[in-house]
């Protein structure tokens, strides 16, 4: 699965898993293939970022509200962000239709995303990109492999052609995705002068991408047809060729085993071979590149290629926002940040009572309802922890004692909570003595003073 947060930036590049985008304030997507939309669906509430044509085909295929969908244009630089600004400008990726690469600009530098990216030299001429100084270029390393070779697309349809030509009685019936490998399929009907029968939902995505018009879904009417790649395998090819003499052929980039011999795999691919990853990165001189794919090692082909230019540092602040959110959105509601104390007890070194219980009973803990202790754990006289005053440990040690290995500050909670409850038992001073506090203590005090307290705490 390909996408992530870039580091010390507000920016999510096809990553739809909001709990793993932490930090994340603005989403972008490169492209509509599967690997890079898990996770983005129907129930997606946040705006995201695309191509013009990446956003036509959204609602349609993954039925994304179309309110949360915002189109911009490529090759036009665009302002985004409030609390933190981004610049960002869109370029083809030359990958699939609504590709695009994302070139952001801001306090941690300038980042090329290029998502997945076939490199020909024309992106030489892109005026955003020449004599541009790139920070970290993040790098599609699909094909990062010196012991793999591929032909340029031109190449291989030409091969594709000689293929057809040399079966001049048989149909064609051509493996692709649902999204990708239009202008093979367009460059073989220019060239044979023939329709492509594709499916309805297909002919209807092809009119959404304005694709030239040479495809239909009337059966009969052309003899090349365009169907999912999971049809061409041996039982199909043996029923096509009981009805008619049929080839297929399979445009991929990766290695494939053939199971039937009228299958003709091509090696044709949406993405850079290594010979064009690394005149790519040659010309650009990042200062560091980041493989898109993890568990790549490819950042070791192109040390010599890279900037002597000191990097751009990644600007952590950027995420001080999303820290700070909770305590702000109370503030900016007037409300008071009751719910605050479940931060600062998590991020408190000293570890005693209080925080086992937010820990043993997140239900309660979570909702913020007084830090009351359920029922069950209450003893005869006041509410106590389970294990954290003198009636549990009596009952699971007996005659022993007090285990070694309970915490001391039970045992203090224990003897406070035989006290009398007095102001002099609630500490005014540092936020620690307060979290030290027995919970029973806690909780008979008014919330206000409790409210004060959290409020205090985090003003300082």
């Amino acid at each position: 699965m390909a996408g992530s947060v870039l580091a010390g930036t507000p920016i999510a590049v096809d990553l739809w898993r909001v709990r793993r985008a932490a930090g994340a304030r603005l989403f972008f997507l490169s492209h509509l293939h599967a690997d890079h939309t898990v996770g983005l669906g129907s129930t997606w509430d946040r705006p995201l970022y695309c191509s013009p044509c990446t956003a036509r085909l959204l609602p349609r295929r993954l039925q994304v509200p179309t309110r949360w969908i915002r189109p911009l244009e490529v090759g036009e630089s665009h302002v985004l962000g409030e609390e933190v600004t981004v610049t960002v400008t869109l370029l083809d990726a030359n990958h699939c239709p609504g590709s695009v690469m994302f070139l952001f600009e801001g306090t941690f530098g300038t980042i090329l995303y290029t998502g997945d990216f076939r490199y020909t030299r024309t992106m030489q001429g892109e005026p955003v990109l020449r004599g541009r100084h790139i920070d970290r270029l993040y790098l599609d390393n699909t094909h990062c492999n010196p012991q793999q070779s591929l032909p340029s697309r031109q190449q291989a349809t030409h091969q594709a052609v000689r293929i057809i030509r040399q079966h001049p009685q048989h149909q064609v019936v051509i493996g692709v995705y649902s999204l990708g490998k239009e202008m093979l399929l367009v460059d073989l009907a220019v060239e044979f002068s023939t329709w492509v029968v594709v499916s309805p939902w297909r002919l209807e995505q092809m009119r959404l991408l304005e694709m030239p018009d040479v495809f239909t879904s009337e059966e009969g009417a052309g003899w090349i047809r365009a169907v999912d790649v999971t049809e061409i395998r041996w039982d199909t090819l043996v029923s096509w060729n009981m009805l008619h003499p049929t080839i297929a052929i399979l445009p991929t980039g990766r290695p494939v085993k053939v199971t039937h011999p009228n299958i003709y795999p091509i090696p044709y691919s949406d993405h850079s071979s290594f010979s064009e990853l690394c005149e790519f990165v040659k010309w650009l001189k990042p200062c560091s590149v980041i493989p898109i794919l993890k568990g790549g090692m490819c950042e070791a082909y192109f040390q010599e290629y890279l900037s002597s230019i000191p990097p751009a540092l990644p600007d952590l602040s950027v995420l001080k926002p999303v820290q700070e959110s909770v305590q702000q959105q109370s503030k900016r509601n007037g409300q008071q940040p009751r719910c605050l104390l479940k931060r600062a007890v998590r991020h408190s070194v000293p570890r005693g009572v209080v925080y086992e219980s937010l820990e043993k009973y997140p239900e309660t803990s979570e909702e913020c309802r007084g830090f009351e202790v359920p029922q069950q754990n209450c003893c005869e006289s006041t509410c106590c922890l389970t294990g954290g005053c003198a009636c549990h440990t009596g009952k699971e040690k007996g005659k022993e004692g007090q285990s070694r290995e309970q915490p001391a500050a039970a045992t203090a909670a224990s003897a406070v909570s035989q006290a009398p409850v007095s102001n002099e038992h609630f500490p005014t001073g540092l936020a620690e003595q307060y979290l030290l506090t027995p919970l029973n203590i806690l909780k008979q005090n008014s919330s206000q003073k409790f409210d004060k307290l959290v409020e205090d705490f985090f003003r300082t």
